[in-house]
């Protein structure tokens, strides 16, 4: 089921959310299917349960070729619950983000080049991968939902941040 997505000002976007305690129910399952949708209609790159409403640590993300990302490496579709994100090193890149709570907008966002991510499908099974570039960007945007943080709190200079159609910016991407 397509969910509707909460925009930025909404008080539960500013939320942490809670730990998944159970793995493979039912629940968990239509969870998983309604932010599937949602994100697949919307064309998004990726999609937190917080953004529809739902109070847990569960971001699912991923896509292949995608007319809203057309210089986007593809990104393996992953479910990742009660996720962990480790940096390696200190490198950031700057790049245009959206995102579905941010309708319309673009931003020039610093993230960390490199990362260790962990945490658990859907069943329980335990994931662990190293990424970077736009795979390292997307994990740690949705990631950051689930400590109540937007795009717009980590943008540095106000005046890369504007309306999708007055920025000259070259092809960007959306959550």
């Amino acid at each position: 089921m397509i969910r509707e997505v909460l925009r930025m000002g909404d008080a539960r976007l500013l939320r942490v959310a809670r730990p998944v305690e159970a793995f493979d129910t039912p629940e968990l399952h239509a969870l998983l299917a309604d932010m599937r949708d949602t994100m697949t209609h919307l064309d998004g790159a990726g999609l937190a349960a917080p953004q529809i409403g739902v109070d847990l640590r569960v971001v699912i993300f991923g896509c292949e070729a995608n007319p809203r990302y057309p210089q986007a490496a593809p990104v393996p579709f992953t479910v990742l619950v009660n996720p962990e994100l480790t940096p390696l090193g200190d490198e950031e890149e700057d790049d245009w983000e959206g995102c579905l709570s941010v309708p319309g907008m673009r931003g020039l966002v610093p993230r960390f080049a490199r990362l260790r991510y962990a945490g658990f499908d859907e069943r329980g099974g335990r994931i662990d991968r190293v990424v970077e570039g736009f795979h390292a960007r997307v994990v740690q945007h949705e990631c950051d939902h689930l400590d109540g943080i937007l795009y717009p709190m980590r943008i540095r200079d106000l005046r890369l941040f504007g309306f999708t159609d007055v920025l000259n910016i070259p092809a960007v991407v959306d959550e």
